[in-house]
């Protein structure tokens, strides 16, 4: 697995294929797309990994976003077309006030610029036809959210949120509430999960970069996986495992990292029943269980 800083102006999608050729990987995926606006933290999986990137899509996310006050587009963010211009008279005792109200558990209508699908087509299809179709409100968390700067028509903001979180919706949120409207300016990823942009690579640098140097910044696979507990067994368990069958365990039920010999294996989940049983395995597992069988 490899952090990317996704740089301004790509698709995620194009940040992904550009680093797999330069990594010469056959299977590449990331773990949840970001905008071509927002720029940041882009977890991209190569070969076995891609097997666990669904991992990170149910994470908690922490962005940096910049709201511009008083400028409404039909995306919610810089990319539309302005809708409404209103004067901005918005002071820092108001914006103190407006603020708490989105901790917490709020309901958000997705944005029809999104990726959500109706009728297996996304919603920006729709919208770029200029079709509006009804959403339903989804209730997402906001775990916090701080103020860091506030000068004119300008307001910095650090969220931490769960998953589906839209940060355009909440800044057109934040307009309504304040009675001026607006839409997200600019937006940084900082976190998924664990995982952090302080050891994220730009893609320049990734680039620039020797074949063996690259290398070198690739995760292991069980660094998605890292939050869930971790089962080490015994040789004969992980030819078991790597045979479909489950294994008994002690432990807590849920989800659990496999490991033999100090090898990642894969995912495993233990049932209320005491038997932990296979999910997802990484394909050298099952190599080593014919190896030894």
């Amino acid at each position: 697995m490899l952090l990317l800083d996704k740089p301004l102006g790509l698709t995620s999608n194009t940040a992904l294929q550009k680093a797999r050729r330069l990594y010469n990987a056959a299977k590449a995926g990331h773990t949840g797309t970001l905008d071509p606006l927002a720029t940041g933290l882009l977890p991209l999986c190569f070969g076995e990994a891609t097997k666990f990137a669904g991992e990170l899509l149910d994470a908690d996310k922490a962005y940096a976003a910049t709201i511009r006050l008083g400028v409404t587009t039909d995306t919610a963010d810089a990319e539309g077309q302005v809708l409404v211009t209103r004067p901005v008279q918005v002071t820092q005792q108001q914006l103190d006030a407006v603020l708490p109200r989105f901790n917490g558990e709020i309901m958000q209508v997705p944005p029809m610029h999104s990726a959500l699908k109706r009728d297996g087509k996304p919603l920006y299809e729709y919208a770029r036809q200029g079709i509006e179709l009804e959403r339903a409100p989804r209730c997402v968390t906001i775990h916090a959210i701080h103020l860091h700067d506030f000068s004119g028509d300008l307001v910095s903001l650090s969220v931490d949120c769960s998953k589906g979180t839209y940060i355009r919706t909440l800044a057109e949120d934040i307009g309504v509430a304040l009675g001026c409207g607006a839409h997200l300016a600019a937006l940084r990823r900082t976190r998924i999960g664990r995982l952090t942009l302080e050891k994220a690579v730009i893609l320049t640098e990734l680039e620039a970069l020797a074949a063996e140097r690259r290398t070198d910044l690739l995760l292991p696979t069980d660094a998605l996986l890292d939050s869930l507990p971790r089962a080490d067994l015994t040789a004969n368990d992980v030819v078991r495992l790597g045979h479909g069958q489950a294994i008994r365990w002690n432990g807590m039920v849920g989800r659990w990292r496999a490991y033999g010999g100090g090898a990642f294996l894969g995912l495993c989940e233990l049932g209320s029943d005491g038997w932990l049983y296979p999910r997802r395995l990484i394909a050298s597992a099952s190599e080593n269980t014919a190896a030894n069988a």
